[in-house]
Formats: structure tokens, sequence, C-alpha cells
């Protein structure tokens, strides 16, 4: 990891049952890389600004955006290519395969059992368990050590529950979002109009759903609303221009959508925590 990231995690000094690693919350920056199964199962959870995230492997693609309240969870060996927008705050727990076992064996649950990956999916109960944990790895108490252990097998019996074969086999199959050809056909509509003003009738037309259909299975599918999916689509056109070419600003503001600069800027500076013209200054001196 350290090879691969700009800012390497630091894992926490306490000696957990089972080779069990913590990271307190940490930053790190955008990643584009293709990452090597661990022989631990990889749990996340994220705090502050959300970023687009997408974990590719085969053909399959999971994309989604890493808000507080969400996990992504790496089963042990699992590999793929991670396209993530930075910066992002996290905090990891690397969990042996033998701890999660021992806890579905606890649960009497019948046969072993194997994780489900996730990418920045809702699960805000074992989110808030992670963010314990998190806290608790940059605590010094030297009777922290038995909380941390019961909020660890907590988590377990969370992941068995909610994303294994075992938790999958005991639910109601849930609601489905769009097929992959879908979100592709309105990503692809979206890319070729970003000067345009886009209407949410007009999305959900391209796969014959009606409005609050496709809205709500847009989001199922992808993690994000079709607004925050455009918007994020406009950005990082915009961050493309203002790096590698000499157009005005007002220029770029029309030629991802946006009717004024002041609008345009408003946008760039809630999702680049920087003004179009400060990221250009920035871009030019690297």
């Amino acid at each position: 990891m350290e090879h691969i990231l700009d800012t390497p995690p630091v894992l926490a000094d306490q000696d957990l049952r089972g080779g069990t690693r913590l990271t307190r919350p940490w930053t790190h920056g955008a990643l584009h890389a293709a990452l090597p199964g661990l022989d631990t199962h990889v749990v996340m959870t994220y705090y502050g600004t959300a970023q687009q995230a997408t974990w590719r492997q085969g053909s399959k693609r999971v994309e989604s955006r890493t808000r507080r309240g969400s996990i992504t969870l790496i089963p042990e060996g699992e590999d793929g290519r991670w396209d993530v927008e930075g910066p992002i705050e996290v905090s990891h727990v690397y969990l042996p395969d033998w701890r999660l076992q021992s806890a579905a064996e606890a649960m009497a649950v019948p046969h072993r059992v194997e994780l489900i990956g996730r990418n920045c999916f809702d699960d805000p109960t074992s989110a808030q368990i992670m963010a314990i944990l998190g806290k608790e790895a940059a605590s010094s108490d030297a009777g922290a050590s038995l909380f941390v252990e019961q909020a660890v097998d907590l988590l377990c019996t969370q992941l068995i529950r909610a994303h294994s074969s075992f938790g999958a086999a005991q639910a109601v199959a849930p609601r489905r979002g769009l097929a992959d050809w879908q979100v592709r056909r309105i990503n692809d509509y979206m890319v070729a109009n970003l000067d345009h003003a886009i209407s949410l009738d007009e999305l959900a037309g391209i796969v014959e759903l009606s409005r609050f259909h496709f809205a709500t299975s847009f989001r199922l599918a992808t993690g994000m609303t079709p607004h925050e999916w455009l918007t994020s689509l406009r950005m990082n056109r915009a961050r493309d221009l203002l790096a590698h070419t000499e157009l005005p600003i007002i220029a770029i503001a029309l030629e991802v959508g946006y009717e004024t600069p002041s609008a345009f800027s408003a946008s760039f500076r809630k999702a680049a925590k920087i003004t179009p013209s400060a990221y250009r200054r920035e871009m030019s001196t690297r």
C-alpha cells in the first residue's frame, strides 16, 4: 500500500486476537491503481467530504460515493482496480478470516461464511462501530483493549448478518437498481450533453422508466442521485479543462453546463474546496 498511496495507513499498536489490526481515521489523496488481494478481510468507513469511488473486477464495476454511514468491504484475497477521487478520510479494520469464522461459530452458523464485497454500501450500524474502533485506535488507555475486542466481535456479528453468504440466505431479496448497461447508457448520454440542461424526465425516458422509478433505481445501482452523478461528471471535465487548456473560465462554465461563471464557481468550490482560478494556478505549478 505504501507504494501506491501518497499517505499509507498507520496501524494502531493494539495486540488484538487473531492478528486483527486497526487504523485511526486518516486521509489520503486520489487513488487510481490495481490493488492485489490481501490475506485478511478489509473493512473501511468514511468521514468528511464524499468522493466518487469505483471498484472494477474484470467486467464487474461497482460505482458509488465514500459517504458517511457507508462501508467498503473487501473480502480476503479479492483484488481489483480502484479509482477513488480524493482526498478522502477513512479508517480501516484488517480482519483475519479466523476471527470471522470464530464469530460465526458463536452465532451457531452451521457452515463456513463467505463475505460479500461492498463498495460504499449503506450500513450505519457497521459504520458506527468502525468509527468507535477508529477513535479507540488512537487511545493510549491501557483498559481500551477489552472494549476494542468486544467492538470487533460486534463488527464481525454485523458483517455476518448483513454482508455474508449466511446473511444473504436469511434476507429478503433487495430491490434492484438499473442494470450495468442502463447505467452506461445514462452515463454516455450525460457525457455527450454536459453543456446542456438535462432533466430527470429526459434521463428516465432513455431507459423507458417513470421519473420516480428511474431516480430510485439509479441510486440503488450507483449509490448516487442522477444529479450527483451529473455534477461529478461536470466537475471532472472542468478540472481537465482548467488544467490542460487556456479557455476562459466563463467558456469552461458554458462547456460543462452552467449558464453563469458564478454558478459554476459555486459548484466547483463545493466539490473541490477551491475556486476554479486557484485550481488552475495550482495545476500550472505542477
